[in-house]
Parts: C-alpha cells; sequence; structure tokens
C-alpha cells in the first residue's frame, strides 16, 4: 500500500451500508410487512389522541424502511457549460384540463 493513502479498490464501494446496516433494514422491512394490520391499528389508536403524534410514529418506521434522499442543487449553466450566478427564471402556468360547460356548443 502506497504511504500516506488508500489502496486503490480496498474497501466496499460507496453507497453500499454494511452488513449491520443492511441486516437491520431487512428486518425492520420483514416486521413492517409482517404487522401492516397491526401497525395499522396502533396508529388508528394513537390517532384517535393526537394525529400528528401518529403520522410522527409513521414517519418514524417510513424513516428506516425507505431510504431518505440525499438534497441536491442545481446551478445553471452558461452556453459553454460553465457554471453561472445568472438567475434564471422559472414560470409555471396551471391549466385546468377539465372540460367546460360551454364545450361543444
Amino acid at each position: 500500500m502506497p504511504r500516506g493513502g488508500k489502496q486503490e479498490g480496498a474497501g466496499r464501494p460507496a453507497g453500499t451500508p454494511n452488513k449491520a446496516t443492511a441486516q437491520a433494514r431487512e428486518a425492520i422491512a420483514a416486521f413492517v410487512e409482517g404487522n401492516v394490520e397491526r401497525l395499522n391499528g396502533w396508529l388508528d389508536a394513537i390517532a384517535a389522541d393526537s394525529p400528528k403524534n401518529a403520522f410522527d410514529c409513521f414517519m418514524d418506521v417510513v424513516e428506516y424502511h425507505i431510504p431518505k434522499l440525499a438534497r441536491s442543487e442545481i446551478q445553471p449553466l452558461d452556453k459553454n457549460g460553465q457554471p453561472t450566478d445568472q438567475v434564471t427564471e422559472l414560470r409555471v402556468t396551471f391549466v385546468d384540463s377539465r372540460p367546460s360547460d360551454t364545450e361543444g356548443v
């Protein structure tokens, strides 16, 4: 191994969870899948007193079952593909796609 650095290709690939993390996620997924009806009952009982607490409990379980996505920022590029500080305007228009009462008359 070269001095002061890692050996190329050593270790697991970036983003790969270690064995304990993978096993914990599998166990939680199996628990959730095997207890869906019970979890629904528990959440309903909690929601009767506090819907917010029920939602928080649900999110705590989901957090371990579905991985969180990393935040990413998008920086606009100029015509040469270089990052720019130029402010870009994004205009969104919502259109009602439902037919109107006078359509086809």
